[in-house]
């Protein structure tokens, strides 16, 4: 089954899995494998990470990979409890996510694979089933990152030669018995190609057996040893290389084959995972959450041939604005922001633009969003109406990160965060934010309830040098404060116990969108790179 939808270079731009092909199995013929040194990255270079200054630059890998490590000392860190009869389970080490800018607006996680077990920063998607990591590759894998500090910080790549625990996937497997794989009769496995239509995009390589390292959600955790099957991706090609998801895809989707999907069928968790976006990037995941009581929920559209979590949108809310509309749309982790068609993409806009008292503002260079305004000089906040999508069965979901702050000459602007589509419709990440998120496969509903994803942890921010000086001045801030309408909205969620990171998005419940200097300049760069999307 192919996969579903995806991101493009720098992951803002949306990637469509391509149609199901037949893989030429001769094309992998030719594949071979070798050992690589691989070096734990939590021994003493977390340190390249940790300068005199205190914390890398925010929203940056190094500022997160410094987090991770901090809760990898720490132990499992939980978000809240659940009704779930069975434990909930999440990654070793914690379950926290990280939106990374430079990587796309996506959020990622570390993980553990094989043994010994080896770490890998993993793009965290809904839009496709297959896991796959960059394995036994050569020039088409990314073998670095550059840090704040100027110090390359190293990616493991995946060999299944250096794992115990890894076996290939023989040809005659059940799994291999699809449009897109094959026999490599060279390297006596099961091969696979996934496509992409987007920026020549695609993974192709070998599957493979072998061992996820995954933790109980408690403090502290108890080990589970997971056996998962993943793709050993040996040639990738376009955003793969060098935009995002450049250590691997943890592919999350409805297919037998992703990992949620495996975790079920061998009974490690019921047939539901969760996942937690909060407005300074943090997030969370939980396998086998089937939510709270309270939350709301709207069913699946199943779709036979390739189920995605697709769901029905009723009524478009914008201000006071009803207009009943029904469009399905897919929850999407793997792109950025929403992609919408018409009618929807236009009453949304059109909902916003004749509510908004800024002037319009036109970027020097052409960028995906098509509904800019300029802010003042002095303007530290503006006002913008409520966006409401009621969801099949009446469930409200208000969409908290609507707008996109970006730099322009002598100040700022906003941008509305939808791109128009051509085909289907995606409620990207950013329309995810500041809700927990629960994909019940078991029950096939989405639910979701407004969250901070800060439950249950005594702190989130590690230790700084409070004693050196700062290089640069605190980012602006800008409070997008949502038009009251007849009927109060529902109240935010609780600020978070720890100093907030930067967010990029303005949001319609009052929380403050920040820039950085650095960020600002990757906004612009993405921004211009996505021009003729």
């Amino acid at each position: 089954m192919t996969m579903c939808f995806k991101k493009s270079v720098f992951g803002s731009c949306l990637i469509l899995i391509a149609f199901a092909c037949w893989f030429n199995a001769k094309s992998i013929e030719a594949f071979g494998t070798f050992g690589l040194d691989i070096h734990h990255r939590y021994s003493d270079t977390v340190k390249e990470f940790l300068n005199l200054d205190g914390l890398p630059e925010k929203g940056t890998v190094d500022y997160y990979t410094a987090m991770a490590h901090r809760d990898h000392l720490l132990k499992g860190r939980r978000l809240a409890t659940t009704t779930a009869d069975s434990q909930p389970i999440t990654f070793f080490g914690g379950n926290e996510t990280y939106r990374i800018s430079s990587l796309g607006f996506l959020h990622y996680s570390f993980i553990t694979v094989g043994t010994p077990p080896v770490e890998y920063l993993v793009a965290l998607d809904t839009g496709s089933d297959l896991f796959w990591l960059p394995c036994d590759c050569t020039t088409t894998c990314m073998r670095s990152l550059n840090t704040t500090s100027g110090k390359p910080w190293k990616l493991n790549i995946y060999s299944p030669n250096t794992s115990t625990t890894s076996a290939p996937v023989p040809c005659n497997s059940t799994i291999c018995v699809r449009p897109q794989r094959g026999c490599s009769t060279r390297l006596n496995a099961c091969a696979y190609q996934e496509v992409y239509l987007s920026a020549n995009t695609s993974t192709t390589g070998i599957l493979v057996d072998d061992v996820l390292h995954l933790g109980t959600d408690t403090d502290p955790q108890e080990p589970v040893d997971a056996p998962i099957t993943l793709g050993c991706g040996i040639i990738q090609t376009g955003a793969f290389v060098d935009g995002a998801a450049i250590n691997g895809l943890f592919g999350l989707g409805m297919d037998g084959i992703s990992v949620p999907s495996l975790l079920a069928s061998k009974g490690f968790t019921s047939n539901s995972f969760s996942m937690c976006f909060s407005h300074d990037g943090l997030g969370r995941i939980q396998f086998g959450d089937k939510g709270s009581p309270d939350q709301q929920v709207t069913p699946f559209n199943l779709r036979q041939l390739y189920p995605t979590y697709n769901v029905t949108v009723t009524n478009i809310v914008v201000g006071k604005n009803v207009t009943g509309v029904e469009f399905s749309a897919i929850f999407d982790t793997g792109t950025s922001f929403a992609y919408l068609n018409d009618p929807a993409y236009s009453i949304i806009v059109q909902g916003f633009d004749s509510q908004i008292t800024e002037p319009r503002y036109v970027p020097p260079r052409r960028i995906i969003f098509d509904y800019c305004y300029s802010l003042s000089a002095t303007q530290e906040s503006y006002r913008i109406p409520r966006l409401n999508l009621i969801m099949k069965g009446g469930g409200d979901f208000f969409v908290k990160a609507p707008t996109f702050v970006i730099p322009r000459e002598g100040g700022f602007a906003y941008c509305l965060a939808i791109v128009k589509s051509e085909d289907i419709n995606i409620i990207g990440q950013n329309y995810m934010e500041g809700y927990r998120l629960v994909f019940d496969r078991e029950e096939m509903v989405l639910g979701w309830k407004e969250a901070n994803c800060y439950d249950s942890i005594e702190s989130n921010t590690p230790p700084i040098n409070k004693g050196s000086p700062v290089k640069s001045p605190p980012p602006s801030v800008f409070t997008p404060e949502a038009t009251p309408v007849s009927s109060p909205p529902p109240p935010p969620p609780p600020p978070p116990p720890a100093t907030t990171r930067p967010s990029f998005f303005g949001n319609g419940n009052g929380v403050a969108a920040r820039l950085s200097s650095m960020t600002t300049g990757l906004v612009m760069v993405l921004l211009a790179t996505l021009a003729l999307v």
